[in-house]
């Protein structure tokens, strides 16, 4: 059949711009834009319920074991209960999966973001989005914007501490590798070598024992030692976030992961539509306001 002039021209247009848009397709892409793509850009492929996830069906979300409140309640991920099980479970039905899809997977914080493959789809656990950290794992965007604080036994000198200045004599510690470690060395630079646990756990015991004079963390996780753990303790005060850009808590992924941006778009939908606002108020409604240290 012979196509009518208009017809035909239309015809050699579509077949033009076909061939262009596969042209591009195979080109390499300039640098900065390249740089503006997300690790594991998904395009399209974040049809819901059926992602690239480790086991076909299920998404699999790892955090460290114990669980601590108020992030998780009765050291149990998987009850919903806490704001980062409530996170996790909100940013899995914007992927597909409802509860019965979720499985849980303990893995201890460091290894959420040292370098190699995973054997979780994300990790949740107040891990701090940083570019060193960027080099061996990928992150969604942030879900909580987060400051660190002081805790010291009550009555003690440290308790008393006003500023960053009245800090430094003083012997601090923190978890491995977190960024309330990191605001004892680059922050307060403190005149004695901090003291490193494992777990938050024994931070505390450290306190208890009169083995540090203060421990830092972050201030929804101060706020509730101080009310249900060491109740013979305070906030002595919070840092202000350094640089233009807040402390935020990200989830981990694997490197270049087919997930990162599906779960980013997740994230950042859970925060535009306001559930991140309301888990928070929820969940964390007693990380108020401390006095800054300066």
């Amino acid at each position: 059949m012979h196509l009518a002039p208009r017809a035909l021209r239309r015809a050699v247009a579509v077949a033009t711009t076909a061939l262009l848009a596969t042209a591009l397709g195979c080109a390499p892409q300039p640098e900065g834009k390249a740089a503006d793509t997300p690790s594991g850009s998904a395009g399209n492929t974040c049809a819901k319920g059926k992602l690239a996830t480790k086991t076909s069906g299920k998404l699999t979300i790892a955090t460290d074991e114990p669980a601590y409140e108020p992030w998780f309640k009765d050291d149990k991920p998987a009850n919903g209960e806490g704001f980062e099980s409530a996170v996790a479970y909100a940013v899995a039905k914007q992927l597909g999966y409802g509860k019965g899809a979720v499985v849980w997977q303990s893995v201890p914080f460091n290894k959420a973001f040292a370098p190699g493959e995973k054997t979780f789809d994300f990790d949740i656990n107040q891990v701090s989005i940083s570019d060193e950290r960027k080099k061996a794992v990928d992150f969604s965007s942030g879900y909580y914007d987060v400051r660190q604080a002081v805790i010291a036994l009550k009555g003690t000198k440290a308790a008393k501490a006003k500023s960053i200045a009245e800090l430094k004599g003083l012997k601090l510690g923190a978890q491995v590798g977190t960024t309330s470690l990191d605001y004892i060395d680059d922050v307060v630079k403190p005149t004695q070598q901090a003291a490193a646990y494992a777990k938050n756990d024994q931070a505390k015991s450290a306190l208890k024992n009169g083995q540090v004079d203060a421990i830092v963390v972050d201030l929804p996780t101060a706020f509730y030692i101080t009310a249900a753990e060491v109740t013979d303790a305070t906030i002595v005060g919070q840092f202000e976030n350094q640089g233009g850009t807040p402390e935020q808590f990200g989830l981990v992924l694997d490197k270049g992961s087919a997930l990162t941006a599906c779960v980013t778009d997740a994230v950042d939908t859970l925060r535009e539509d306001g559930t991140l606002d309301k888990l928070e108020q929820q969940w964390l409604s007693d990380a108020v306001d401390a006095p800054v240290l300066k």
